[in-house]
């Protein structure tokens, strides 16, 4: 099997603090804001290029979070609700971000989606993009367990299943489109997997959301799998990554991956399986036994939360202790998850970022040097 991209990283990237303030400011047009997304996308390419990518993103720049694609696409709900979730890890006084694209909200009435999600970032991806272009979609799976609101979302869907549901032709037509438009790399974003392994958040499935977790994990199978239905091409890398939270450098869940690893390696119709193992939270390689020889896993082994560097005889240390599960064939690299899953980032300078994302490649050519 012909691995592509032994050097991957997970897609979103710090935001420069021109954009950061720029996004912020209410005076700027729309076409003022795009000009200076246009400009610092243009520098991150070509930082990818440099460094030896063989993958490129846009690192998320025109996002405010990874979800916030769907939320300014649909209409449908109402953000002055919120969610409130333990998060952990970051230093005294560091908040979490609040805004669209990491909070929620409510849904309220019947999802009408009013625009495409992903349209002009792809579009100008395919003009500037030195490679293949990686794009990421939020699982549908992400939008229930935090936007249905009992007392308040049973009027518009009478359960969460049928909100869930009525997603799924959202994402789904998303990826025919990145599909048809030439997109050699489509990633969906799943942390909500990690509530099937972390013992209180299956506690919150089943008492607050009121869902038993073993009928809500093949639910959410299923639904990855609708999505993703229909779309596979020669020639088209699917994937889908799986993390603990990552917002400001904090996390809410942890667990190896054993409780969920059969099913879930067996059953999700990807090809590529980005998961995080950047430290202990994340359990052993042992659940990695089960991944078929047809599908690959990228160890996420560079922290994109903490900034200190990694040491390289760690990586490759890590890497052939993981072949012992999977062959070394099957395997590659990239930070644990995104450096800025919402827009504020983690807290980490963009040197740094770079460097541990030229460590991901420099791992990657040493350890794959044949391949």
């Amino acid at each position: 099997m012909a691995i592509p991209y032994r050097a991957d990283q997970v897609g979103s990237l710090l935001r420069p603090l021109e954009l950061l303030e720029a996004r912020r400011n209410p005076a700027l047009t729309h076409e003022q804001l795009t000009a200076i997304e246009d400009r610092h996308i243009l520098d991150v390419l070509k930082r990818q290029k440099e460094i030896g990518f063989e993958i490129f993103t846009d690192g998320e720049l025109r996002r405010a979070g990874f979800m916030s694609d769907f939320y300014e696409s649909v209409e449908g709900m109402d953000y002055d609700y919120d969610v409130e979730r333990a998060w952990k890890g970051a230093p005294a006084g560091v908040g979490v971000a609040r805004g669209i694209g990491a909070r929620g909200g409510a849904v309220v009435s019947k999802l009408r989606q009013t625009k495409r999600l992903t349209k002009d970032e792809v579009d100008f991806l395919k003009k500037h993009a030195p490679g293949d272009i990686k794009m990421t979609l939020p699982t549908a799976n992400q939008f229930p367990a935090i936007a249905y609101k009992k007392g308040v979302s049973e009027a518009a869907y009478p359960t969460y299943s049928e909100f869930l549901w009525d997603i799924v032709p959202i994402v789904k037509a998303e990826i025919q489109a990145l599909v048809g438009e030439g997109v050699k790399y489509i990633q969906i974003d799943a942390p909500r997997y990690s509530y099937y392994i972390d013992p209180k958040w299956r506690r919150h499935i089943q008492d607050e959301m009121g869902v038993d977790p073993e009928k809500a994990l093949d639910e959410a199978i299923r639904v990855d799998n609708a999505c993703l239905e229909g779309a596979r091409r020669d020639g088209v890398t699917f994937a889908i990554h799986l993390c603990r939270g990552n917002n400001r450098s904090q996390w809410y869940a942890e667990g190896g991956y054993d409780p969920i690893a059969e099913r879930l390696f067996d059953q999700l119709n990807v090809d590529r399986f980005l998961l995080e193992y950047d430290s202990e939270r994340a359990g052993t390689f042992e659940a990695l036994r089960f991944v078929p020889r047809s599908k690959s896993v990228v160890l996420g082994l560079v922290s994109s939360k903490l900034p200190e560097l990694e040491r390289q005889d760690d990586l490759t240390r890590r890497i052939e202790e993981a072949s012992k599960y999977v062959p070394l064939d099957n395997l590659a690299i990239s930070p644990q998850c995104g450096f800025a899953s919402t827009m504020e980032g983690n807290l980490l300078t963009e040197e740094t970022q770079w460097r541990k994302l030229q460590l991901v490649v420099d791992t990657a050519r040493k350890v794959w040097a044949h391949a």
